[in-house]
């Protein structure tokens, strides 16, 4: 059972980032234990010449689809951080709609370690793949 859904996530995002957007580029469209689904919708602040979904874009896409899919398991913790984002570009990114999933491969006390492969919608390949790592703040003894 997840601590946190997707319309939960999307109204923290609002909140917090999107108060003047009426239409959020990106939302998560899944969440589900240990797993978060961002999907955007592409436009021309994401690309580069030739049509390409830019790397920073991919990456900002790669490290909110992590801090979510930890969210899954702690519920909202805004203070928790990237500790690590390592990314690989496997080939061009080049569409209209991205699609990002984030899987946690393990998480503990202090560091949560997720998987995240890029596409874009319908493709059978990923365009990149990360690793990120994200600090957890720790709960003082005693307190909840």
């Amino acid at each position: 059972m997840t601590k946190m859904t997707a319309e939960e996530a999307n109204a923290y995002l609002k909140r917090s980032f999107d108060k003047d957007t009426a239409h959020p580029p990106s939302e998560i469209i899944l969440m589900e234990e240990g797993r978060a689904v961002v999907r955007l919708k592409a436009d021309s602040t994401h690309l580069r010449p030739g049509g390409y979904i830019s790397g920073p874009t991919q990456m900002s896409l790669v490290d909110t689809a992590a801090y979510f899919a930890v969210m899954t398991y702690t519920g909202l913790e805004p203070m928790t951080v990237t500790s690590n984002l390592n990314i690989n570009f496997l080939r061009p990114c080049i569409g209209d709609v991205v699609i990002v999933d984030a899987r946690v491969m393990k998480i503990g006390q202090a560091l949560a370690v997720m998987d995240v492969d890029v596409r874009i919608e319908g493709a059978e390949k990923a365009s990149s793949h990360a690793v990120v790592t994200y600090a957890i703040p720790r709960t003082p003894s005693g307190m909840t």
